[in-house]
């Protein structure tokens, strides 16, 4: 590597479909992060009669939270996948589905245990 070669000009240049395809899943992620925050505002702006209020102003923030670790998680998969492509490696795993099942299920099973009181 050249001093000063930026990564997406190191390697081969990858089969254009497998650069599209990995386009595609990156602006996934993106569309689901913008979903998540989209429901983060609107809890926040229309659960008020929900109680106890804290926790919706928790879930919110926790949405908010989890849309923007998606949204950089994202980039930084698509990135490792470009470069894993480009030097014919493996791609690489990736730690998206396990944070946003997790985020998804305690959020889902504390709102279940509030919204039952």
């Amino acid at each position: 590597m050249e001093q000063g070669q930026k990564w997406h000009e190191q390697g081969e240049e990858p089969d254009y479909r497998f650069s599209l395809a990995n386009e595609r899943t990156f602006l996934a992620w993106v569309r689901t992060a913008l979903a998540i925050l989209a429901g983060a505002i609107l809890l926040h702006e229309f659960a008020s009669h929900i109680q106890p209020a804290a926790f919706i102003a928790g879930a919110s923030v926790a949405l908010a939270l989890l849309a923007a670790i998606l949204g950089a998680g994202a980039y930084l998969r698509w990135k490792a996948n470009e470069i894993a492509m480009r030097h014919s490696r493996p791609l690489p795993y990736s730690r998206l589905l396990p944070v946003l099942s997790i985020c998804i299920l305690t959020l889902s099973a504390s709102a279940a245990i509030v919204l039952a009181r």
